[in-house]
C-alpha cells in the first residue's frame, strides 16, 4: 500500500502516512496489528553547530575594529566610523544573533532588529543634529516593526491562512503608507500636497485583496498552486 499524496510505502497498519500526516483509507484492506515499517517520534535531534556563528562573528567584528582604528588615525576621532559600525550592528542582530539560539523565537528576534535599527537612525539625528528622529524614524520603525512581528508571530503559531495573513499585512502596509507621507510633511515642512501614498495605498490593497480571495476561494487556489509549484 502507498500513500496517496507522497507516494511512500506503508504498512498495512498505517492509519496516516508518517511523512505527510495525509490520511490512509482503503476500503478493501483490514488493518492488523502488525509491526509498522517506520518509528514513530524517534527521530535524533540535530546538534546545534555553532561554529558558522562563530565565523560570522568575527568576521563582522575585524571590519568594525578596522574602520574604527582608522577613523581614530585619520580622523582623530569617531566620525564616519559611528555610521559603518551601526550599520554593522544592525546587520548582526538580523542575520546573525538568532543563529546562536536552537528556536529563534519571532516575537523576540524579529522586534529586536527593529529596535537596533532605531537606535542606528537615532544615532544619525543625533550627530547630524537632524531633529527627525521621534517625529519621523520612530513612529516609522515602530509602525513597520509592529506589521512584520505581527506577521511573523501569525505565521509561527498558525499552520494555516497564510494567504488571509500576508492579504492583511499588504492592506495594513498600503494604509500605513498615508501616515507615513503625513510624517514626511510634518517633519520637514512639505506645504504641497503630492498624494503620492495613494498610489501604493491602491496598488498594496490591491495585492493583498487579491491574496484573501485566494485564500477564501479554495479553486482558484489550488489551481494557482499547481500552476506555480506552491
Amino acid at each position: 500500500m502507498y500513500c496517496v499524496n507522497c507516494g511512500v510505502k506503508l504498512a498495512d497498519t498505517e492509519a496516516v502516512c508518517p511523512l505527510c500526516k495525509t490520511k490512509v483509507y482503503h476500503p478493501d484492506i483490514t488493518r492488523g496489528e502488525g509491526e509498522k515499517l517506520y518509528p514513530e517520534n524517534k527521530y535524533p535531534k540535530p546538534k546545534h553547530n555553532l561554529l558558522p556563528q562563530v565565523i560570522l562573528t568575527i568576521s563582522f567584528i575585524l571590519p568594525a575594529i578596522i574602520v574604527f582604528l582608522c577613523d581614530m588615525q585619520f580622523s582623530g576621532g569617531v566620525t564616519w566610523s559611528g555610521y559603518v559600525i551601526g550599520a554593522l550592528l544592525c546587520g548582526y542582530v538580523t542575520f546573525i544573533l538568532p543563529g546562536w539560539f536552537r528556536n529563534p523565537h519571532p516575537a523576540i528576534f524579529v522586534p529586536c532588529t527593529f529596535v537596533m535599527i532605531g537606535a542606528f537612525l537615532l544615532y544619525i539625528s543625533l550627530v547630524t543634529k537632524g531633529g527627525w528622529f521621534l517625529s519621523f524614524a520612530f513612529p516609522l520603525v515602530g509602525g513597520v516593526g509592529l506589521i512584520v512581528t505581527t506577521v511573523a508571530i501569525l505565521l509561527y503559531y498558525l499552520k494555516r491562512g497564510v494567504f488571509f495573513i500576508i492579504g492583511g499585512a499588504s492592506i495594513a502596509l498600503g494604509g500605513f503608507m498615508m501616515l507615513v507621507e503625513f510624517l514626511l510633511n510634518y517633519t520637514f515642512g512639505i506645504t504641497r500636497l503630492i498624494w503620492w501614498s495613494l498610489y501604493p495605498l491602491a496598488s498594496l490593497a490591491v495585492i493583498g485583496g487579491f491574496l484573501i480571495f485566494l485564500g477564501a476561494y479554495r479553486p482558484v487556489r489550488e489551481a494557482m498552486q499547481r500552476r506555480f509549484f506552491i
